[in-house]
């Protein structure tokens, strides 16, 4: 789908956030692509570790925000955007606002085939990834 780049400054109230979005998800995929995964964890965040369960209705607002975008521009990337490039673009852009969010990786099996599956939580809400229902929890990172 192309994207008409007038009514894409006349008509989204959230240019640099949108910008910021489709930058950082190309910038993780190609990290995701190139550096090793035990070097490439190092720079998620806090191992181990989980922000609050509660947060103000203006983070929740941010969030949701963040949400959308995030999921409006990785539909339309040229490079696969999959779960952990989301949940790390979303982790980013909330971390610009000086949001806490947690980024969890969990797997489950398909038959006799493993799936990872990524997801980020902000306070009560789920940014990206749904909820993990369904994955065993691998790991987590504050940011």
């Amino acid at each position: 789908m192309k994207i008409n780049p007038y009514k894409f400054l006349r008509y989204n109230k959230h240019k640099m956030m949108t910008l910021r979005a489709y930058w950082y998800s190309a910038v993780f995929r190609i990290q995701i692509l190139t550096v090793k995964m035990d070097k490439l964890h190092k720079r998620w965040g806090e191992e181990g570790r989980e922000s609050s369960e509660k947060e103000t209705d203006e983070v929740y607002r941010i969030a949701y925000r963040v949400a959308k975008e995030v999921n409006r521009i990785c539909t339309k990337t040229s490079w696969e955007s999959k779960c952990l490039v989301r949940a790390l673009t979303a982790q980013k852009l909330l971390k610009k606002e000086g949001i806490h969010s947690t980024l969890y990786l969990g797997c489950a099996h398909d038959g006799e085939k493993m799936i990872a599956h990524a997801w980020l939580r902000c306070g009560e809400v789920y940014v990206t990834g749904g909820d993990g229902s369904g994955y065993a929890m691998v790991d987590k990172f504050y940011a």
